[in-house]
């Protein structure tokens, strides 16, 4: 078993052209930030050239153009600096399964298969132990007090689903939550003795 401070957490948001892979959809944007018992160790954020062009329906909802993203990298030339940053690290994400379809889409392009990282979803956290009046990244992060100016841009929700996310361990250490293992198991059942989304102080 893993104690929570022990733990490496890489925070990860992804924007995309459209709402689904199997649709075509790509990563326009990434970002990522490591982080262990509320330090910062690293952070990593991008534009990424999806080699196709985006509607404007989905520009209007990151305001990532086809002009900012036209001399960006390709998702194939950051993969390497990806998968070293997120080595070693449990994953988390807001909605994390949308994040990570488009993440193991990207790279079985590139041939290569996303490992197994072990996978903490704060939307899924808040929907089983919760108050919120949604649970969407902004009204929780609104709700907690933490600033959600710039949502919808990758390093922006990022910093957000970080700060939710020790605003939650601190909730769920409190109530006698110690380890990973046991922290993954409230993604799908409550704890009885623990409910987020209520302010702190700091």
């Amino acid at each position: 078993m893993m104690l929570l401070p022990e733990v490496k957490f890489a925070c990860l948001d992804t924007e995309t052209t459209g709402l689904s892979p199997v649709g075509g959809g790509k990563i326009c944007e990434i970002a990522v930030s490591v982080s262990q018992n509320g330090r910062k160790i690293e952070e990593f954020s991008t534009l990424l050239n999806p080699e196709i062009l985006m509607h404007p329906s989905v520009i209007a909802i990151h305001g990532i153009t086809n002009e900012m993203v036209a001399h960006a990298p390709k998702f194939a030339d950051i993969l390497p600096r990806l998968f070293s940053l997120l080595d070693g690290c449990v994953l988390v994400a807001h909605n994390a399964e949308f994040d990570l379809s488009f993440l193991r889409a990207e790279v079985q392009a590139c041939g290569w298969r996303l490992p197994e990282y072990p996978v903490l979803d704060t939307l899924k956290l808040a929907r089983k132990n919760g108050c919120f009046e949604r649970n969407n990244l902004g009204v929780i992060a609104t709700t907690l007090g933490i600033n959600a100016d710039g949502a919808h841009r990758a390093m922006a929700d990022v910093r957000m689903t970080e700060k939710v996310l020790y605003h939650f361990l601190r909730d769920f250490m409190n109530g006698g939550v110690n380890t990973l293992e046991e922290l993954q198991t409230y993604q799908t059942k409550r704890h009885a003795h623990v409910v987020l989304g209520q302010k702190t102080l700091f």
